[in-house]
């Protein structure tokens, strides 16, 4: 679905999911304990299997399964927020689109790979040319995602209280996304903080 090269990290990859034959590696990553925020810490191989079937059918959300140099380090979805996870929460927008990544456990993480992650999310991301901005809604508590979401163009709106999180409603427009690369902010890793587990916005149930 879309391919890119990043100047020091090489090459990464986005494709959609396959619930059935992703399932177990999904199930690996999304109840490991350094994967708190995305909420599936209790989830059966069964239950991941059925939710990335569930996103599948829908008309509203997307999964993706993304590679580094050929290998599957991280995940994506994509959904509408005026259906999925914000509808009634904030005023939608013709051309928003939300996002959620999770970057795959380690024990030897990479510098600069979540950032590089997140770049290359949003590069698909508006690689569509409706989108117009991308809308999350990460976990107050998630401060290693909240300085990622700063350094690619991200501005927090308000504090939002969903059923499972208090979460910080952030935008970023594509504007604000070419001049945070402009300004060099995406290539700059020593900005961010790199993290093990979950560096990517919250899953919500």
């Amino acid at each position: 679905m879309h391919t890119r090269t990043d100047a020091r990290l090489g090459r990464f990859d986005l494709r959609p999911v396959d619930p059935a034959g992703d399932a177990e590696l999904l199930h690996s990553w999304v109840t490991h304990p350094k994967s708190a925020f995305w909420l599936m810490q209790e989830a059966t191989l069964t239950d991941v299997e059925r939710e990335f079937m569930g996103i599948a059918a829908s008309a509203h959300h997307d999964a993706y399964l993304g590679f580094h140099e050929g290998e599957p380090r991280f995940l994506m979805e994509r959904y509408d927020p005026a259906h999925v996870e914000l509808k009634g929460l904030y005023e939608a927008q013709p051309g928003d689109a939300g996002m959620h990544f999770l970057c795959a456990p380690t024990d030897s993480p990479l510098h600069g790979f979540t950032l590089a992650v997140i770049t290359t999310v949003m590069e698909m991301i508006f690689a569509d040319p409706g989108t117009r901005r991308v809308v999350v809604e990460p976990d107050i508590r998630n401060s290693a995602v909240h300085a990622l979401n700063e350094a690619v163009g991200f501005r927090i709106e308000r504090t939002i209280a969903k059923p499972e999180k208090d979460a910080y409603l952030s935008m970023c427009t594509r504007e604000q996304f070419e001049a945070a690369r402009q300004a060099g902010t995406t290539g700059e890793t020593g900005q961010t903080r790199e993290t093990s587990g979950n560096a990517g916005g919250t899953k919500s149930r």
